[in-house]
């Protein structure tokens, strides 16, 4: 008797963890989480995804000097924030040879050269972490109907 009881109490305790489990997975589904981005963790990520080509020619210090700029270029221009504000209601489309030129004359300014293809190359891999943590969409098709957004 003292076994039946047993098995009736741990079943009912597997069946109501199994519920929580698929109750939070399904709100999870619907709602994810929002995507938040840790320099460091970008900087290590980028930093062994990075083309041998780029990594051969670049230190750690000029990968972090890299992501700085292109992390302010995304605040002007209103793509980055701290969540309080409200999403647009327009997508934000941003211009690559706009981002690289941004970030070759602002590590100018402070002393650092690049080239254009280190800049690049850096960024891409930026944009595969982000895009690997959910903090921004699938590149807009060329085809698509979408007309780029000059106020951004």
């Amino acid at each position: 008797m003292i076994w039946v009881v047993g098995f009736v109490v741990v079943g009912i305790v597997l069946a109501i963890a199994a519920a929580l489990v698929f109750r939070e997975a399904a709100r999870l589904s619907e709602h994810p989480p929002d995507a938040v981005f840790d320099p460091d963790d970008a900087l290590g990520w980028v930093v062994d995804h990075l083309d041998d080509v780029a990594a051969s020619t670049l230190t750690e210090a000029d990968v972090k000097r890299i992501i700085d700029a292109q992390m302010e270029f995304f605040r002007q221009r209103g793509v980055s924030h701290n969540g309080t504000r409200t999403p647009p209601t327009v997508p934000l489309l941003l211009e690559p040879e706009e981002t690289i030129a941004y970030i070759v004359d602002r590590c100018g300014e402070t002393g650092e050269s690049y080239i254009p293809e280190q800049v690049e190359a850096v960024m891409r891999c930026q944009l595969d972490y982000l895009r690997f943590i959910g903090a921004i969409g699938r590149p807009v098709d060329d085809d698509s109907d979408s007309e780029p957004v000059d106020d951004i």
